[in-house]
């Protein structure tokens, strides 16, 4: 079937109708995978095939078709010459108005740490309970580093990223020791807490926006670096706070 056909209804009235109470049900959900889809789809820069999205979803080809074809309306994502679908320049723009700016801000200074340090730095976001990292800069001059992609999440209050985010919250009673000693020092170093002999090091960042938990995160093998890293690491958090 090609996906021009996959446009077509689906027999026995296939496209979804749904009145009253079970139409805000369809309607949510169609949204759900709408958002899950194109979730998949940012999150491979080879890009994924209608079947490969129908298959994540648990939905009929056609019904991954429609969304997609949505998706790509709206310049969320491109079909590409290979048939397989990427994330479009409307992720741009949706991007740009995450946190006000702070992560366009960030990005070049996150760039220039790297390449300092010689270590991937990250800018880490608080979401509900979970740190996710919303810009990654990996430095170009070292031949093995820690790398971790955009979007990866981790508890708050785990790692040095979790702990720093932790730290932003008022304090709790019954909240972890190395979450106070966080808050007191105003950093986190942890060893081995996600990536086994890995090293990192996390300064939150005191935004203008009080709602906004955001923290700059470096991550390495090297015990040295992590060692010399916190002036720069306090140094930055204080300039993208200050753009912030």
């Amino acid at each position: 079937m090609s996906d021009n056909e996959a446009g077509a209804d689906t027999p026995g009235g296939g496209a979804e109708r749904a009145t009253g109470q079970s139409g805000k049900a369809a309607g949510s959900q169609t949204l759900a995978r709408g958002l899950l889809a194109l979730e998949l789809v940012a999150a491979q820069p080879r890009g994924l095939a209608v079947q490969d999205v129908a298959q994540h979803l648990g939905v009929h080809r056609t019904i991954a078709y429609r969304i997609l074809v949505t998706l790509s309306e709206h310049h969320l994502v491109v079909r590409a010459s290979d048939g397989r679908y990427r994330a479009g320049s409307g992720t741009v723009t949706l991007a740009r108005g995450y946190a006000a700016g702070v992560r366009e801000a960030a990005l070049p200074v996150l760039r220039r740490t790297a390449e300092q340090l010689g270590a991937t730095v990250a800018l880490v976001s608080a979401e509900g309970n979970e740190a996710v990292a919303v810009a990654v800069a990996e430095p170009l001059s070292v031949n093995y580093l820690l790398s971790y992609r955009v979007g990866s999440r981790n508890p708050v209050g785990v790692g040095a990223a979790g702990l720093a985010l932790a730290a932003l919250r008022p304090p709790e009673p019954d909240e972890s020791p190395e979450v106070t000693r966080a808050r007191a020092q105003g950093y986190a170093r942890t060893f081995g807490r996600i990536e086994p002999g890995a090293y990192g090091v996390a300064v939150p960042l005191h935004l203008a926006d009080p709602a906004l938990h955001m923290c700059v995160n470096l991550i390495t093998w090297r015990e040295d670096v992590a060692d010399a890293s916190l002036p720069t690491m306090r140094a930055v958090a204080e300039e993208i706070s200050a753009v912030g």
